[in-house]
């Protein structure tokens, strides 16, 4: 809206109606010249002072004023903020100290946390590591003990005694039978070989680690316990043996430390002492015992193979004439017979019937062709009517060895054995050492 220009003023005045001169004016004494606020005109705002009077449009006005207003609120507020600075710092640093305070707290919970389980962990894992180790070292000591079980195998005793068909290592684990350890199948291996561990990637996953080494400190408890069952028999079949064997000499009336001691032996070396360590544990002890158990029945074992207490003939054993007194069979008269005739068909082998040195093997009067064998300790034997012989003097014959074969030569009937066992020269009764050799081999 436009308004027409036009002069406010308080106090009339009157306008000349004549052109070209100013209007005369009258003094007023009483009047004093006044500040006219603005006055509004038709195209703006005027601001009269002194008679002055200085003319702007709306749009300035509008912004004289904004621009004062936004002074005077920016006064007012960095007035109030100057006045209460101190409260409103005093409460920030207050916040960001509590804030701080409160991560720090929560980060130093975590930390304890952390160290908790990094704590728990490490001795977890120290744990683990201690068992694991005594389960490797249990191991490896199940392991040298089964090398030395199997160190103890089963010796063939000569003659008429059979040898054992079982290893010690089958009977302790069975023959070709997975390890004792993989029970639940962790692993297979020979078991006379080695117990070994498997602990690679066969434990199941749903399985935690105590079930596991409880699983395997089980396997180990069943392996020790067939080793300690295995040692036992070991020990009681090597005492048997070795009561067998003295009960044979003291059934022949020998004297078995006497002939065990100068019987010959190619054996020797530097002496070394055997001692049992101090912190020795049953096992080990007994497993001492046994071997000392068993060197002598070794021993004995070697003696014995000097000892004729075996058949000299296969086959069943008849007896066409027996030790002592008999009639003569040319003369009918009585005679010392000093052997044993073994009724047997010509051609028939003629076995030694121990280990020994030939002394005689040829023609020798009424034995005919006759063999004689020295055994040492002061035992030997003769062969008689022998059809041929195949051996000569100073051959070392073994137990079983053929040394001729059965004839009817010299003072004989018909085809038999004449067979003869002397002690220091002097005839025995062979049947002595026969039944002994009988009952030692059912035994």
């Amino acid at each position: 809206m436009s308004y027409p220009s036009s002069h406010v003023s308080e106090h009339p005045q009157h306008h000349s109606h004549h052109h070209g001169r100013s209007p005369a004016r009258r003094p007023h004494p009483a009047a004093k010249p006044t500040a006219v606020p603005h006055q509004r005109t038709a195209n703006g705002y005027t601001l009269a002072h002194a008679g002055k009077q200085v003319r702007f449009g709306p749009v300035v006005f509008w912004i004289v004023v904004g621009t004062v207003t936004l002074l005077g609120a920016w006064s007012a507020a960095t007035a109030t903020y100057f006045a209460f600075r101190d409260d409103v710092l005093t409460r920030l640093i207050a916040r960001q100290a509590e804030m701080q305070y409160s991560y720090e707290d929560r980060i130093a919970e975590l930390r304890a946390r952390i160290d908790r389980t990094t704590s728990r962990q490490l001795l977890d894992q120290e744990q683990f590591d201690q068992k694991l180790d005594q389960i490797v070292r249990r191991q490896a000591a199940l392991d040298s003990r089964t090398a030395a079980l199997g160190g103890l195998s089963d010796t063939s005793v000569t003659g008429s005694i059979k040898a054992t068909t079982r290893s010690l290592s089958e009977k302790l684990f069975g023959r070709a039978k997975p390890s004792p350890i993989s029970d639940s199948g962790t692993s297979v291996v020979r078991p006379e070989r080695q117990s070994r561990l498997d602990t690679s990637s066969s434990f199941a996953k749903d399985e935690s680690v105590d079930t596991t080494i409880s699983r395997l400190q089980a396997s180990l408890d069943r392996v020790e316990s067939r080793q300690n069952a295995v040692l036992a028999s070991a020990e009681g079949s090597a005492q048997a043996r070795l009561q067998k064997m003295r009960g044979l000499f003291t059934d022949l009336g020998l004297n078995a430390a006497h002939m065990e001691s100068v019987a010959p032996r190619g054996v020797g070396g530097p002496y070394v002492p055997v001692k049992l360590a101090a912190n020795a544990g049953p096992f080990e002890r007994q497993l001492y015992q046994v071997s000392l158990t068993r060197a002598q029945a070794d021993r004995l074992t070697h003696t014995l193979a000097q000892v004729p207490y075996r058949k000299p003939i296969t086959g069943p054993i008849e007896f066409s004439s027996g030790f002592g007194v008999r009639s003569d069979p040319f003369l009918g008269r009585p005679a010392m017979h000093t052997g044993l005739d073994f009724r047997a068909s010509t051609g028939d082998p003629v076995h030694v019937t121990a280990n020994g040195k030939v002394v005689h093997a040829g023609w020798a009067g009424g034995y005919g062709r006759m063999v004689e064998v020295d055994h040492g300790n002061g035992l030997s034997t003769r062969y008689g009517h022998l059809s041929a012989i195949h051996v000569k003097v100073g051959d070392h014959v073994q137990i079983g060895q053929v040394v001729g074969l059965v004839g009817s030569t010299g003072r004989s009937t018909g085809p038999h054995l004449h067979y003869e066992t002397r002690i220091d020269g002097e005839a025995v009764d062979p049947q002595r050492f026969l039944r002994a050799g009988a009952r030692y081999a059912s035994n």
